[in-house]
């Protein structure tokens, strides 16, 4: 496995240079093979044109879906330049691509060559804070930019809700913007100077060029491709220039058509210049590949203050944006009660939905800034008394403090994933959800939106930008029928004639892409068409940029109903599974949740996706993952893909089952579920692997090394005893072996005498002997029981087997249900009694409280089922939630130490992981917890030989986060802070790091803190 510089940081690649022949397959013709053969010659970067790349790459966040040639991965511009150079020797459309999170599907292009400019082009150039200007590559993602300027009190102005994976290269061909509008506008007030590869190969620079000066001069006297754009923009410009004051809206938001309107202006010297950056700004690459850009910035307010207006009535909510603007606001968003319904029902985002009073129709969120507004407080009361007292608003929720913003923001943040995640095929989607008008006008048309609606038989839902008339409205329809398609094209027919109507824009963010640019024509009538065709046609004679974009040919007319990813045409697999999918909709049903939006690419925060992470890979995202998957269950691939070895090795063992997409996902893709349903397929029709049962079995293997102990122990550290190991079995012989002890956790509990009385214990609860704290770890269970004890808790240790993690991770679901119905068999008495179930072990108590479900249900009656899933915690969940805690003997005084907390992906998972950092902050400990990822380690993952640089790469990224953790609590490593961890997995990987010791788990911690 080879390593890269990327961005400053090694990366892992799990692919070589697709001038390897075997990048090239799936049905490639030959005029594919030699086009890619050609790229890998010319390029540095990656060029792959293989089956898989093509599903990888045939989607992006909108409703569409179309398999393109290839994919090429440039390092630099001279590699964008050679690509351009061989796709024009070849006639081959192309579509640069930043993160795929469009919604109108401009980065779905049918037969065209991908550049994937996320991938290497990802450097911040320059950042002047004087001038306040940065200098970028393509692929920066804009979190990234904000974070570097954070230390000059600066930012980039726009801000879409997907900044923490868009790219300012993607920003730059939508005309990105966000929910601060209001007061900074979009992204073409932001780019000043461009780089910009044209069709030909050819590079331009784009800037501030004085008309008839020097400069320009010099420019239009050449006979190369860039004097005949200079001089055909000024001529369209000038001409048109009535055409242009009628036909643009007069609206703060406008990213339809090309910025013919933005061009041409006058500098601060009294000069008429132009500039070509504003007319790539919004081209959706159809005019060239952007590869460097100047942008200007903008100061960071230091506090901001929100009032969120509650209305019970959509439209009057809509009727009071004007008087919410005259109020120096940075911001008015909307969300209406579909939005407060679904979040309610969402164990993830229920919490941020509560403070919204009931009978709430719709809200207006009203933010002021300090750079704006002199008193944060005076300008809420002022809010409310305009809205509420003197207004039809009944409520106002006024938050100064960021905490509670945050949570008001993350409820709106939230809209679109709340109501993607409908269950069943009809959907909210996306395709007339950004038209804009002027705000005055705004609750007139959305009474008439209504009404168009109730025409075609379908609901939506409202919320986002009211401030400058954009709102997303969303229709409900079902696309894999063909009248839900025709019904879609109706629709969008009738509201592009209402927003013409009301003066508006038939996109206000989101692009034309393939769902809007066949209305282009009806909004800018013909004269200004056939100005955009001239453009199109003086950057690329040959139409090949992102072809159908923005623009059509005559003879090719783009059709919103053409490339749908879920067209009347598609069908998919429902295949009779091991486990259930009740829940879920169904297996496809499981699969077709994930909505392309790419939220797995972020890297800033929370747990998905980890091999993402380390390798950049898109396979990797669970974007990728599940688009393999739908494209077998489709029959886009051969479904009897789904059990090859390159299927299984690169698409499912890469999933190490963090489940982080599970709460992270937007849509909540459980990719560790439908991983541990297709391996049991794979392992029906293959049969299993020696370790795959070894490490199934591995309790029973620690029972016997624990037995043999210390034996066992010194036979692993004999010479050769590694290397034979990963010669014959494949575990990795760089890794840390468990050491067995002979007294297990079980063995020590039954020697002693409990100090709770059974006949006055409050509760009991049956401490479950995972296979490492039993085995080789008792530690943290002595500590449990000590706790559990100290809080007046009986406490039961019995020899119990395993809860089928182990099993279920390998797919091996058979064995997994075994084990789980033997399990709850054991279990039986105790919880008949009343008594619950505690796990030291974060992942056993997942597998209990999230696995069983669909796992057992065929063996067990649902009574006893819910019975054991609902009365099983983890240990410190258990003392949280009862707040056992306030009983133990504990010095509440000063702080005893610093300790940084790296919580388990399958707490985070199910929302489990701040009762640790609870239990030890109101012990006296100064807890510090990380918005980590995951340790990388995942059970048996770390140990798999082939595996174990990918294991330790994302690991890298977990020691990065805990070092910058301990320093910004101004210690070190070893210098005051100590780091711990809850989980096996992460425990045994942060203790194999230089200089880590291995931590302690959050029980070991609370038991040092009673009082003797």
């Amino acid at each position: 496995m080879a390593t890269e510089r990327v961005g400053g940081e090694d990366r892992l690649l799990e692919h070589t240079s697709s001038a390897d022949a075997s990048e090239v397959d799936g049905g490639a013709t030959s005029a594919e093979s030699d086009l890619a053969a050609a790229l890998a010659v010319a390029v540095d970067g990656d060029v792959r044109f293989d089956e898989y790349t093509r599903v990888l790459y045939a989607t992006d966040g909108s409703i569409y879906g179309a398999q393109p040639a290839g994919v090429v991965f440039p390092r630099d511009g001279d590699d964008v330049r050679s690509a351009l150079r061989v796709a024009a020797d070849y006639g081959a459309p192309v579509l640069p691509r930043g993160a795929g999170s469009s919604l109108a599907g401009q980065a779905v292009g049918p037969g065209c060559i991908v550049l994937d400019l996320s991938r290497h082009m990802n450097d911040i150039l320059e950042i002047d804070p004087d001038d306040r200007r940065a200098t970028v590559q393509p692929g920066v993602v804009q979190d990234d930019l904000d974070d570097a300027l954070e230390t000059h009190g600066l930012r980039f102005a726009p801000d879409p809700a997907s900044s923490n994976r868009a790219t300012i290269g993607g920003g730059i061909g939508n005309n990105s913007t966000g929910a601060h509008s209001v007061r900074y506008g979009i992204t073409d007030a932001y780019v000043e100077e461009c780089e910009v590869v044209l069709a030909d190969g050819s590079l331009i620079r784009t800037r501030d060029v004085v008309l008839d000066g020097p400069e320009w001069n010099e420019i239009v006297s050449k006979d190369d491709r860039e004097a005949e754009i200079y001089r055909t923009v000024r001529s369209i410009v000038e001409d048109n220039a009535d055409e242009i004051e009628e036909r643009y809206p007069t609206l703060k938001r406008c990213v339809s058509g090309y910025n013919l309107q933005k061009v041409l202006r006058e500098n601060e010297a009294g000069e008429d210049v132009l500039n070509l950056s504003k007319l790539i700004v919004g081209a959706e690459g159809t005019l060239g590949v952007v590869v460097e850009a100047e942008l200007s910035l903008v100061t960071r307010p230091e506090k901001t203050a929100l009032a969120v207006c509650c209305y019970d009535d959509l439209l009057e909510a809509l009727a009071a944006v004007p008087e919410a603007l005259s109020l120096d606001t940075s911001a008015v968003e909307l969300m209406d009660d579909e939005v407060f319904r679904l979040a309610a029902e969402s164990p993830e985002y229920a919490e941020y939905a509560e403070p919204i009073p009931d009978g709430t129709a719709a809200v207006l969120m009203v933010e002021f800034d300090s750079e704006v507004v002199d008193d944060l407080g005076e300008a809420l009361s002022n809010a409310t008394a305009r809205l509420v007292d003197d207004g039809t608003a009944f409520d106002s929720i006024e938050a100064l403090e960021p905490e509670t913003q945050d949570r008001l923001w993350k409820l709106r943040k939230a809209s679109i994933p709340l109501l993607m995640s409908m269950d069943g095929d009809p959907k909210p989607y996306p395709f007339v959800e950004d038209a804009s008008v002027p705000p005055e006008e705004l609750a007139e048309y959305v009474a008439s939106f209504q009404e168009i609606l109730a025409d075609h038989d379908t609901t939506a839902a409202y919320f986002a930008h009211a401030g400058v008339g954009t709102l997303h409205i969303r229709p409900v329809l079902n696309l894999k029928d063909g009248d839900g398609v025709e019904k879609m094209r109706s629709i969008a027919e009738d509201v592009t004639d209402l927003a013409l109507e009301h003066n508006g824009a038939f996109s206000g963010e989101h692009g034309d892409g393939l769902a809007r640019t066949e209305f282009n024509p009806k909004l800018y009538g013909p004269t200004l068409w056939q100005a955009f065709k001239d453009v199109k046609s003086a950057f690329d004679p040959d139409w090949r940029m992102n072809p159908g974009k923005v623009v059509y040919r005559d003879d090719d007319p783009t059709d919103i109903r053409e490339h749908l990813r879920y067209g009347p045409d598609y069908a998919s697999l429902e295949p009779k599974t091991a486990l259930d999918f009740d829940d879920d909709g169904g297996f496809s049903h499981l699969v077709e949740l994930c909505n392309g939006c790419g939220t797995c690419r972020q890297t800033d925060g929370d747990v998905m996706c980890p091999t993402y992470r380390a390798t950049e890979e898109e396979i990797a995202t669970t974007r990728g993952r599940a688009n393999l998957l739908r494209a077998a269950i489709s029959g886009e691939i051969d479904p009897e893909e789904l059990y090859s070895d390159r299927f299984q090795e690169e698409v499912l063992d890469l999933c190490i089952g963090c489940k982080g997409c599970q709460s992270d996902c937007p849509t909540g893709v459980d990719l560790a579920k439908l991983k541990a349903e297709v391996k049991h397929q794979s392992h029906e029709r293959n049969g299993t692997t020696l370790r795959e049962r070894l490490f199934s079995n591995v309790d029973r293997l620690a029972a016997a090394g624990s037995a043999a102990a210390p034996v066992a122990n010194r036979a692993t550290n004999l010479p050769g005893a590694r290397t034979a190991l990963e010669k014959t079995v494949g575990i990795a012989s760089e890794r840390t072996l468990p050491e067995f002890q002979r007294k297990t956790l079980v063995d020590w509990f039954a020697d002693r005498e409990s100090t709770v009385d059974a006949e006055t214990a409050d509760a009991g609860v049956v401490l479950f002997p995972d296979t490492d704290t039993n085995y080789s770890n008792p530690a943290p269970g002595k500590a449990a029981v000590r706790v559990l004890e100290a809080a007046g808790v009986r406490v039961a240790v019995p020899d119990l087997g395993p809860t089928g993690r182990a099993a279920y991770s390998k797919g091996l679901l058979d064995d997994a249900a075994d084990h789980g119905e033997a399990l709850l068999e054991s279990l039986e008495p105790a919880l008949e009694r009343g008594w619950s179930v505690c796990f030291v072990e974060p992942s056993d108590a997942s597998m209990v409280v999230d696995e069983y479900r669909s796992l057992l249900p065929d063996r067990v009656d649902d009574e006893r089922l819910e019975r054991l899933v609902s009365n099983a915690y983890g240990v410190c969940e258990y003392l949280d939630t009862h707040r056992l805690d306030e009983r133990l003997p504990v010095d509440h005084g000063d702080a005893r130490e610093r300790v940084t907390y790296h919580g388990h992906c399958h707490e985070k998972a199910r929302g489990a992981d701040h009762h640790a950092v609870g239990l030890l902050r109101r012990a006296g400990y100064a807890v510090d917890p990380v918005d980590s990822g995951c340790c990388g380690m995942a059970g048996s993952f770390g140990y798999e030989a082939e595996h174990y640089d990918l294991s330790r790469a994302i690991g890298d990224l977990l020691r990065e986060q805990l070092e910058a953790s301990a320093a910004e609590a101004g210690t070190a490593n070893g210098d005051g802070t100590r780091v711990v961890a809850p989980g096996t997995s992460c425990r045994t990987q942060i203790g194999d790091f230089e200089s880590y010791d291995r931590p302690p788990h959050p029980i070991e911690l609370l038991d040092a803190a009673l009082e003797a």
